[in-house]
């Protein structure tokens, strides 16, 4: 076993019975809710991922451990840190030598998954090229993520914050397959349409979880991003969130916002834009993904590669 790899009782004993585990991350627990929501969205989703068949595996950095699957004293401590440390791939070494209480982003959720042999991870949203990135060069590290670490990654696409279309053609640049669930639209997390497509729909677990088997057993290394669109009951209109995000930017600009700070800064204030909707459809479209998720950790030990 890995020198900084800790696995909770839960998870041990699922690796030892070969059973489908799902990874999740926990800057959405840290950073991306407020406390209790977070942590009651935390203890759904894990219970959510149980009643699917699967075991869930919550990764974050506790006493210079990669701890994969938490306690819920461990959730706590997460959802109320104020020190809690967003780890992106550049943080893992800083957290873990110093003994910093972190939180995992999407890219080093998929590097520590990928150390405890974990091939599906669910999360909220992933990462992209942020407006203005040809000035900036502000492009989330989840994307060269993407492109070398093996694990599918089940989630409601990338927020409108986000340039998606930039966001897209650079996936396509790394060669990161993007499937969409349900429909050919590539979702944008709180609303289920983007205005673009995914590369192919790919909707039961079953040709999922061939699809990705079949990347690998090619030797093509990386990942797989699963775009599953958040339920139309809890979705937000599109013109509606499209004003928002504008505005919300503006703001951000405005104060200076910038780096790491900016979408904490742009979630808080779309949740209060809102009234406090947005927050409803982050928590709908998690517990939708979580479901998915299962179903291809499942398929993934049901049809494995050959």
């Amino acid at each position: 076993m890995h020198q900084y790899l800790l696995f909770s009782p839960e998870v041990a004993n699922a690796r030892a019975a070969g059973k489908a585990i799902v990874a999740l991350e926990s800057t959405i627990i840290s950073h991306g809710m407020p406390y209790p929501q977070n942590v009651q969205m935390a203890n759904d989703v894990e219970q959510i991922i149980r009643d699917a068949g699967a075991v869930p595996a919550t990764i974050a950095i506790i006493d210079g451990k990669i701890c994969i699957g938490l306690t819920p004293e461990q959730l706590e401590l997460l959802g109320k840190s104020p020190d809690a440390l967003k780890v992106s791939r550049r943080d893992l070494p800083y957290v873990l030598s110093q003994n910093k209480l972190g939180a995992t982003t999407v890219a080093a959720t998929m590097i520590c998954a990928q150390l405890a042999g974990i091939s599906v991870f669910v999360t909220g949203g992933i990462g992209g090229v942020h407006r203005g990135a040809e000035t900036s060069f502000d492009i989330s590290a989840d994307l060269q993520e993407l492109a070398q670490t093996n694990v599918a990654v089940v989630c409601a696409g990338v927020k409108s914050i986000l340039d998606i279309g930039l966001t897209l053609e650079y996936l396509e640049t790394l060669g990161v397959p993007v499937i969409s669930v349900g429909q050919p639209g590539f979702p944008a997390f709180f609303t289920r349409e983007s205005g673009f497509n995914a590369d192919f729909q790919i909707d039961t677990a079953a040709e999922q979880a061939s699809f990705v088997h079949t990347k690998w057993r090619l030797g093509l290394k990386g990942g797989v991003i699963v775009s599953n669109p958040v339920p139309e009951a809890d979705a937000m209109p599109k013109a509606e969130i499209d004003a928002i995000t504008v505005q919300a930017l503006q703001e951000a600009d405005e104060n200076g916002v910038t780096g790491k700070k900016v979408t904490p800064f742009l979630l808080a204030r779309i949740k209060t834009l809102t009234q406090g909707r947005s927050l409803a459809t982050n928590i709908a479209l998690v517990k939708n993904n979580a479901r998915v998720g299962a179903e291809l950790a499942r398929a993934m030990l049901e049809h494995p590669a050959a």
